[in-house]
């Protein structure tokens, strides 16, 4: 039978040792832990610093660093928007991914709309234009909505979405374009009205012919500028001489 304190002694070098490893555990979470904790607060204040900076490439750099240390959907949502806020729409979608969620924030889904409208996929933009507009309906995004249902055929609902811009536009609300060398901006109510005058034209290329036209003068009435908005009456009108012809 073996001696009482042999076994005692055991017992306490196993257990001595067990503790010890566990400290040797804690201590390198505990250091794990504080090198994460100071990678973090360096990668914040770099991502200051590119902001104060306004270097957009340094900005995307810092908040790639942080959402791979401490990656969370709010950081995502925002790197996402920078990136199409700079036309990257591939890496945009890359971000985020195109799935729809209903806890999706307005951000997330706003990126979703612009990028897949920017990659050339108006059915799929479509759905997340139609999620923004279900949250805050108004006449910015009636034209978008509108602008992609053109593209899809869907002229009934692309001039139900105008007929609603048209109602509740306002004299200050303006878009843009970028289809000439230098961008210009015109009345969003000039825009509709352009946007109703294409809609309408394509019904029915034959009876509403002159009331196309009708509105595209009244979009440039609105705006003398507007590049988009001349070149289409240029055509109808060449269009209406041909027939005459």
């Amino acid at each position: 039978m073996p001696d009482i304190f042999i076994v005692l002694a055991q017992l306490t070098n196993n257990t001595m040792k067990k503790l010890i490893l566990l400290l040797a555990v804690i201590a390198t979470f505990s250091a794990t832990a504080q090198t994460k904790s100071e990678i973090l607060k360096h990668f914040e204040g770099y991502y200051k610093q590119m902001k104060n900076q306004g270097d957009v490439q340094g900005v995307i750099n810092a908040m790639t660093h942080l959402n791979v240390i401490q990656s969370n959907q709010q950081r995502l949502d925002t790197l996402a928007y920078i990136y199409v806020s700079e036309g990257r729409n591939l890496e945009a979608l890359n971000t985020i991914g195109i799935e729809q969620a209903a806890t999706d924030s307005d951000l997330n889904t706003e990126v979703k709309a612009i990028a897949l409208k920017g990659v050339n996929q108006p059915q799929r933009a479509l759905v997340f234009y139609e999620e923004l507009f279900r949250r805050n309906s108004n006449s910015y995004l009636a034209y978008e909505i509108a602008d992609l249902k053109i593209q899809t055929q869907d002229l009934a609902g692309a001039k139900a979405k105008v007929d609603f811009g048209l109602a509740n536009v306002k004299d200050d609300m303006k878009r843009a374009y970028y289809e000439s060398q230098r961008p210009y901006e015109v009345s969003l109510k000039g825009a509709l009205t352009y946007l109703k005058a294409l809609i309408l034209f394509n019904m029915n290329q034959t009876d509403n012919l002159d009331t196309a036209i009708g509105l595209l003068d009244e979009a440039l009435t609105l705006d003398a500028n507007f590049n988009l908005a001349k070149l289409s009456k240029d055509a109808l009108v060449a269009k209406k001489t041909e027939k005459k012809d």
